[in-house]
């Protein structure tokens, strides 16, 4: 029994193509109602993984010293910015996703209340929480740890990273 390497199209891809690096890894965004590629990723290579890694670190280490007045300023602009350019962003849910137009923009506008509503309340939500043990003293502090990594659904790109990431590191 012969396997077979299938790319994304369903065709298949010849052992000598794959021996020669002819074909890398890459991802492809393609149109689910007319097949039409939108776009090809490539994958990264090790320095360039490497790069971004340390760019998301030296960001961490400049984020976690900021306040939260700070944070909470950089979020409602991010809020506002998805408000104010709704359809660049609910394009590429629908040109991708075949997500009805309406229900992309409607995921960038509560993907947007969410975000400015962890923006007014992360103080508050991260502040040392006082336990009452029945000895000693004990206490729950929130304190940022580093870079989060996530796998998104491709369903719906915006509300995962607001309702789920945001509240974390504001």
């Amino acid at each position: 029994m012969t396997k077979r390497i299938i790319d994304r199209r369903n065709r298949t891809i010849s052992k000598s193509k794959i021996a020669s690096r002819e074909i890398r890894a890459a991802y492809q965004s393609v149109n689910p109602y007319n097949g039409k590629i939108l776009k090809t990723f490539k994958e990264l290579t090790d320095q360039q993984l490497e790069k971004a890694l340390k760019t998301a670190a030296t960001g961490f280490e400049t984020w976690r010293c900021m306040t939260f007045a700070k944070r909470a300023a950089v979020a409602a602009k991010a809020a506002a910015i998805m408000r104010a350019r709704v359809d660049e962003f609910a394009r590429p849910v629908t040109l991708e996703m075949g997500k009805l137009i309406a229900e992309a923009r409607g995921e960038v506008a509560l993907s947007a209340d969410i975000i400015d509503y962890y923006a007014r309340n992360a103080e508050r939500f991260l502040a040392p929480q006082h336990l009452k043990p029945r000895s000693g003293k004990a206490e729950i502090v929130s304190s940022p740890f580093g870079v989060l990594f996530g796998v998104q659904p491709w369903n719906f790109p915006y509300y995962p990273t607001s309702s789920r990431a945001l509240p974390r590191p504001t």
